[in-house]
């Protein structure tokens, strides 16, 4: 069994930048033990067109599903994400916790495992929207990652502000 740590390490994936409701609600998990994230950011882009459209739909966010073809895709969503992940990681830090990360473009299960090992992670925590098509086939980055980390694996849902 794995020896618990001063610091309980959580490697967190985002695809959108944290609201402030997020900050608050995986910050105080935990309760006042100290958290450390490794904030992984997969560029919005980088995710399949079709199944974002087809969620916005399911969700009734018709004009989201319209607007999908103007999300910025490879190079060009690169600098949006490194925004987002700069006022994550800030966002964090705020709140008191340690916070590092990076921008992962391919592979991110694969990635995945390296951080969840490199950082000897207690968790991995999933935060995104609904991605229901991806869901019910068992393909969403949760459902996937607890094959894989050999750590616990908590899907959160992102919130809006």
């Amino acid at each position: 069994m794995k020896e618990r740590a001063s610091v309980f390490t959580s490697v967190l994936m985002i695809e959108k930048p944290l609201t402030s409701v997020d900050v608050d609600f995986v910050t105080t998990l935990h309760g006042d033990d100290p958290v450390s994230f490794f904030v992984l950011m997969q560029p919005r882009g980088d995710q399949d067109r079709l199944l974002r459209a087809i969620d916005d739909v399911a969700l009734g966010e018709l004009p989201d599903a319209i607007r999908e073809g103007d999300e910025p895709e490879g190079a060009a969503a690169r600098g949006p994400a490194e925004q987002a992940l700069a006022h994550s990681l800030e966002a964090l830090r705020k709140k008191g916790a340690k916070a590092v990360g990076r921008i992962i473009e391919e592979h991110p299960l694969d990635k995945l495992k390296a951080v969840v090992e490199e950082t000897n992670a207690d968790e991995v925590i999933v935060l995104t929207a609904p991605h229901f098509v991806e869901e019910f086939f068992h393909r969403d980055w949760a459902s996937r990652a607890r094959h894989k980390v050999g750590v616990p694996v908590l899907k959160l849902f992102a919130h809006n502000e």
